[in-house]
């Protein structure tokens, strides 16, 4: 059956959807928990800070990327995971390329901050 829903009834369901989605990683991803929890802890401390607006602004930025970046992992995992337990190079690779993904942002993070308050 289509979906018709337009305008302000689509945009409702959709975040609904996403609400939906951000709830199930949270049940079903240990990763996505400890991730959400770092970041609003990085959050604070950004806003705690005394910066600059572009400072904080690239600091939260880049922890919130981490966070979206787990939940397409998490999505990648759950549909790989979906056709079947059995191992297979395409879906190990997947997976590993989801996982590099995060570590990527990850580390992009890390350097963020590094750069935004080491003293140079």
């Amino acid at each position: 059956m289509a979906n018709n829903a337009t305008g302000l009834t689509r945009i409702v369901k959709a975040a609904g959807y996403s609400w939906k989605g951000v709830r199930a990683a949270w049940r079903h991803e240990a990763a996505f928990r400890q991730e959400l929890i770092a970041v609003a802890i990085a959050i604070l401390v950004a806003c705690w800070l005394d910066i600059d607006t572009l400072s904080r602004v690239l600091m939260i930025g880049s922890v919130v990327l981490v966070v979206v970046v787990e939940l397409l992992n998490s999505a990648v995992e759950a549909v790989v995971d979906r056709f079947g337990g059995e191992w297979h190079e395409l879906s190990g690779r997947a997976k590993d390329m989801g996982s590099a993904a995060v570590l990527i942002t990850l580390l992009l993070a890390v350097y963020v901050w590094v750069a935004l308050l080491w003293p140079w």
